[in-house]
């Protein structure tokens, strides 16, 4: 019986040339109670030292210098045919772990690895080590077994490889593979030595608590245990899915005997009967069983996230005269033509057909989305069928009808929102075909709740239920927080806190902007007065002007009201208007600005780059600055077109003498690439979210305590950036080009390297060529037009002549390597690269940078 002392004094060797490594693997050991654990960076020690100390385990890395696992472990057989010595290998290379298995490796972890993995191994080795010790101490009493065992192993030979089925003998004890048959190497693709080597679970038999309880006469059945698993391949491409019976055989020693039989076509065929079950034959769209199946899954994920659904119900006009005159045939051409037409606009998945000419689709929105995004869809569907259809040389020309129903408004369940969607699908056919109709319950009770919204929001003002809240605008320059915007919050008596995004577009239909727009002003200026009396000073306050504020109020007299009245200095107010609201009447609108100009007021034009104004116009108008719409900023990271607009902006204000500012920045790489293109200010989530006037005084308070310090100008740092979806390759790409001291970046996905180029002045790009969502020569073209002089360079096992060939003409890249690597090859490379790109563009001189970069 192995007890917990014994595993605890076990002997364990660490082998890895990197001591980083080495460090991190005794503590783990340390720390979880192993007594006697040794370790080495020069694996030409290990048989010397396994000679001296004969450990219990050796942990061993696969990379490394002068001598590397491979090598090791052949130097370890001689050893290994006196006892049984557990090799644990360690490897960043998936590709070679069935390599180290061959080699005598009696497990594998990668890396990175997992604490609660590499522990679990280790003990589970040990005690098999720990087995066979205890087993050679008996002496002359396992020989005579082994011997007995050899000879029975002899009968059963015949019997093994009779039989297609692979079957596998374990040691019931040691848990040890004894024997295998030859129907096992010709499924699994293993020799049979190479097999025996491999641990029973990292094969995929079974789990180890699994295999004792089949091992336990107490708890065994002794009669035929069947469970299905997937068994590892030796060429490492997938796994074969496998029906195992276990048996338990007693006598002098414990045998468990497992029998796999390969049931690839069985569940090949399973599948097939599940498609046949779910999708419609002729169309290959979902069918009705799986089309609720999916509105009911759709709606249990909307109840947790309190979305809204729409379902739209389509029938085809007139599908019954082309039928009857075409023919059937004919028909169902023009079925799988509309369900093609169908699924090119909208997700496959959010789409069923019900029967003969009826079809209906599932549509997801947040609950700020209104309905106008099913008409939009609803429209999509026309449209798809504006163009004739061509069957076999007939014209047909049709239309559809849709309903639609919401959940939650309509309906809570699935089918009785297709049966309200059906209704409103037969009223839009009453009604000329050609068209939509929701359904009328659900349109009555949106109509009561806008007439009831209305009303609170005449009762709210005069309530006193409006507040203001405030989000700090950062300057890029110093770092400091040297403005805010005024946003509104109508605090409303039981629903707590409502956002503008609900109530705004009613106070704008029904005018009553106008009156809240006074109040803001003058609660704004209130705020100044009350902010600089408590010592929060210069802080400049935004405000929005909707435009029928501008055209319907009197703004410049709200204004000067409200400067007089609270006594604010007019330079700590800016106005921020929409282009349409400076359009709406231009030369009114200049005729105003420019009197509250010279009360020294600042203005704002608002999402600029949205609207339609005639930089004629603009540079008329008193503008001090431009603020870039979110829309262009929210993926100006990753979008070359997103970031050429906000860097145009940028650079047509200022030769407007113009400042800019950037809404919407929710990440410090969307901070850094403004700064580096010259924005003035920026403001969103990565600063803070809109506060209450307390807590933002305080903010304000810390950041001029403690405002942004100037990072240094790493122009000049030679940096290479490792993109791969593989984080094995990353690890090995890292440690390899860490030794010419660069600054190395890895990153795991496109959107990852975005973000690093974003942050990090790069040279040198080293990019795979398939990653999911992105392939690398995508990636590239798109860091070739943001980042133009970069070296990019593709690695990759996958990519074709003609797709590589064509990248290079078209510069996308700048050269092509592929997998496996040479490291001394593609070091050499990559420093002719960065010869390269010093010997285009040279060293950054400092004297001649426009300013440092400064992090908030």
């Amino acid at each position: 019986m192995i007890s917990q002392t014994d595993i605890r004094r076990a002997r364990i060797l660490v082998v890895d040339d990197e001591p980083v490594n080495v460090q991190l693997l005794e503590f783990l050991l340390k720390t979880s109670g192993y007594e006697q654990v040794q370790s080495t960076t020069d694996p030409r020690q290990v048989p010397a030292l396994h000679l001296q100390y004969r450990f219990d385990l050796i942990i061993l890395d696969l990379q490394m210098p002068h001598m590397d696992g491979f090598q090791v472990m052949e130097a370890l057989k001689p050893m290994e045919r006196e006892s049984w010595l557990p090799v644990l290998v360690v490897t960043a290379e998936p590709d070679k772990k069935l390599a180290a298995l061959e080699a005598g490796a009696r497990d594998f972890i990668g890396k990175p690895f997992d604490t609660v993995e590499v522990l679990t191994r280790i003990r589970n080795l040990l005690e098999v080590r720990l087995l066979h010790r205890e087993s050679r101490e008996h002496g002359a009493r396992l020989e005579r077994k082994v011997r007995e065992r050899t000879a029975e192993l002899q009968r059963f030979r015949g019997a093994l490889d009779a039989t297609a089925d692979a079957i596998f003998l374990v040691d019931g004890r040691s848990m040890a593979m004894v024997d295998v048959s030859d129907g096992a190497c010709r499924m699994l693709g293993f020799s049979r030595e190479a097999l025996l080597r491999i641990d029973p679970v990292a094969l995929g038999l079974a789990d180890r608590a699994l295999l004792e309880r089949y091992a336990d006469p107490l708890q065994s059945a002794h009669e035929h245990d069947i469970v299905e698993t997937e068994l590892l391949r030796a060429d490492g491409q997938g796994a074969v899915p496998v029906e195992i019976s276990w048996q338990l055989q007693l006598g002098e020693t414990r045998m468990l005997i497992a029998v796999a039989r390969d049931v690839s076509e069985r569940r090949q065929a399973q599948q097939r009967l599940e498609h046949m079950a779910n999708y419609d034959r002729l169309t290959g769209l979902p069918n009705r069983t799986l089309f609720f199946k999916t509105l009911a899954d759709a709606i249990e994920l909307a109840q947790d996230k309190n979305w809204r659904i729409a379902v739209l119900f389509i029938t085809l006009d007139r599908f019954k005269v082309v039928n009857d005159s075409l023919g059937p045939a004919r028909g169902d051409q023009l079925l799988r033509e509309f369900s093609s037409r169908l699924t090119r606009r909208v997700r496959r998945d959010s789409v069923g057909r019900l029967g003969g000419d009826e079809f209906a689709l599932i549509l997801t929105m947040t609950r700020e989305q209104r309905e106008e995004e099913a008409v939009a869809i609803a429209n999509e569907v026309r449209e798809a069928l504006r163009a004739p259809f061509d069957l076999d040389g007939q014209q047909a020309a049709l239309t559809a009808s849709i309903g639609i129903s919401m959940y939650p408004d309509d309906a809570i369940d699935a089918g009785t929102l297709v049966k309200y969607a059906d209704v409103a699908m037969v009223r839009a056919k009453e009604a000329g075909r050609d068209g939509y109709r929701f359904f009328t319950a659900g349109m009555n009770v949106q109509v009561l709740a806008r007439l009831d919204l209305e009303l609170a929001l005449r009762v709210a003002l005069e309530g006193e239920q409006f507040e203001l809240h405030y989000q700090p605008k950062l300057d890029l320059n110093t770092g400091r927080v040297t403005g805010v915007e005024a946003l509104l919050r109508w605090r409303r008596p039981g629903h707590g806190l409502v956002y503008p995004a609900e109530f705004v577009p009613v106070l704008e239909d029904t005018g009553m902007v106008v009156r809240v727009g006074g109040w803001i002003i003058d609660e704004a200026c209130r705020q100044i007065a009350a902010w600089n009396a408590a010592g929060v000073r210069d802080l400049r306050v935004a405000v929005n002007v909707s435009s029928r504020q501008f055209v319907e109020g009197d703004l410049e007299g709200d204004i000067r009201a409200a400067l007089d009245k609270h006594k604010v200095d007019p330079g700590l107010l800016e106005l921020e208007l929409t282009e349409s609201a400076l359009m709406s009447n231009f030369e009114h609108t200049v005729e105003v600005l420019d009197r509250l100009k010279q009360l020294r007021i600042r203005i704002a034009i608002d999402d600029f780059g949205t609207g339609y104004s005639s930089l004629a116009y603009l540079k008329r108008f008193p503008i001090d600055k431009l603020k870039i719409d979110i829309a262009f900023v929210r993926d100006i990271t990753t979008n070359p077109d997103d970031a050429a607009i906000a860097m145009a902006i940028i650079s047509m204000a200022h030769s407007l003498h113009m400042q800019v500012i950037a809404e919407g920045v929710e990440s410090r790489a969307q901070m850094v690439l403004l700064r580096r293109h010259f924005c003035d200010e920026i403001q969103g989530f990565h600063i803070s979210r809109a506060l209450p006037p307390d807590e933002l005084s305080k903010l304000v308070l810390d950041n001029r305590a403690q405002p942004g310090r100037p990072t240094a100008d790493d122009r000049n740092v030679q940096t290479l950036l490792v993109v791969d979806n593989d984080v094995n390759v990353l690890t090995s790409l890292h440690r390899l080009f860490r030794r010419d001291n660069y600054r190395v970046l890895t990153a795991a996905t496109p959107a990852e390297g975005f973000e690093q180029l974003a942050l990090h002045h790069v040279q040198v790009i080293l990019c795979d060529q398939r990653m999911p969502m992105m392939n690398g020569i995508e990636f590239l073209s798109k860091v070739k037009e943001m980042y133009p002089d970069t070296m990019r360079i593709i690695l990759s096992g996958y990519a074709g002549v003609d797709t590589v060939l064509d990248s290079i003409n078209r510069g996308a890249i700048y050269r092509f390597y592929t997998k496996p690597w040479n490291d001394n090859e593609l070091r050499d490379n990559v420093r002719l690269a960065f010869r390269q790109y010093w010997l285009t563009h040279g060293p950054h001189d400092d004297r001649k940078a426009p300013r440092d970069e400064a992090v908030a």
